[in-house]
């Protein structure tokens, strides 16, 4: 058996682990929770329609009383069952299980609050506030979800589906489906209430953005110091942060001379450290930090978590 294959096998073992399952579906059921509770106690109390399968189960609600979470699953059957047929039970067994959170979540909040939100609702801004808040939990739960590589569905399959069977890119296909959703908002609740939806959208989708990509990842910095002491300064890297750090050579344009280019990645909360040791070795340095969005390998995360969640 060759190196690479051994790799192989060993990789695909340690994927597998059960801790790696059970953080994804904490994540899903926490995940659904957060997002229920901002759909149930402030979108809807609200009279917010925001887009998507959450927006349509609110004019459902107020124009019938049907209960907002059964209306998202019936909402979310049809649509589940069109981007099974389009791409097939794989694509669909990943959103099942966030679909129907989602529902019963919210149905579990509507029931302990009716509905009537834990604001007043008497002026304008208990409207601002729901949007506020409830947009930035939509989005944080929705993101909690996808970080496993699930989805709760709606009309991000039908943008999906757009996709495949017309031009058009799936931001459009996106756009499209809840610019409809905001539309019928503006007839069922006004153009105010389909304005506010538009600024819980963006909230929504920017809690989203930063759920899936920078929340529990951005705790690391990676430095780029130049120095003449660059030696000395390694050595304490090693020494009292206990962190390595690579060396890379190159030429100065502004004088033309060789210079030695230091990178060290590290946590956070030892910038601090660094900085002192660089101006402690030599003051004249020059050091500029980044933020490194995830750090991998020994000393942070280890890759088997980071497979294990992709794997699954």
């Amino acid at each position: 058996m060759s190196n690479n294959e051994k790799t192989s096998k060993n990789i695909k073992t340690t994927t597998k682990i059960p801790h790696g399952k059970f953080v994804d579906y904490l994540y899903i059921v926490a995940g659904t929770c957060i997002a229920a509770f901002g759909i149930a106690c402030f979108i809807t109390p609200a009279r917010i329609s925001c887009g998507g399968v959450n927006g349509i189960a609110t004019i459902i609600y107020h124009l019938t009383g049907f209960d907002a979470g059964l209306a998202m699953l019936c909402v979310s059957v049809p649509i589940f069952i069109a981007g099974v047929l389009s791409f097939g039970m794989a694509y669909g067994v990943k959103s099942i299980a966030g679909t129907v959170l989602l529902s019963l979540w919210t149905s579990f909040f509507g029931l302990l609050t009716g509905y009537n939100g834990i604001l007043a609702y008497t002026d304008k801004m208990d409207i601002l506030l729901s949007v506020i808040f409830g947009g930035g939990l939509v989005g944080s739960g929705i993101g909690l979800v996808m970080r496993t590589g699930a989805n709760t569905g709606g009309t991000d399959i039908v943008a999906q589906i757009i996709n495949k069977y017309t031009p058009l890119p799936t931001g459009t296909g996106l756009f499209i489906a809840d610019g409809l959703v905001l539309l019928a908002g503006v007839f069922v609740f006004g153009l105010e209430h389909a304005l506010f939806g538009i600024i819980t959208i963006f909230i929504s989708t920017y809690m989203v953005n930063y759920m899936v990509l920078s929340f529990g990842t951005r705790y690391a910095k990676t430095a780029f110091i130049f120095s003449e002491k660059h030696t000395q300064i390694s050595h304490r890297i090693i020494t009292e942060l206990h962190h390595g750090a690579t060396e890379l050579k190159g030429t100065g344009t502004f004088t033309g001379n060789e210079r030695t280019l230091l990178i060290a990645v590290m946590h956070n909360r030892q910038i601090n450290q660094l900085t002192r040791i660089v101006y402690e070795e030599d003051p004249q340095a020059f050091m500029f930090i980044q933020d490194t969005y995830e750090a991998l390998g020994e000393g942070f995360v280890s890759m088997d978590k980071v497979l294990s969640r992709l794997d699954n």
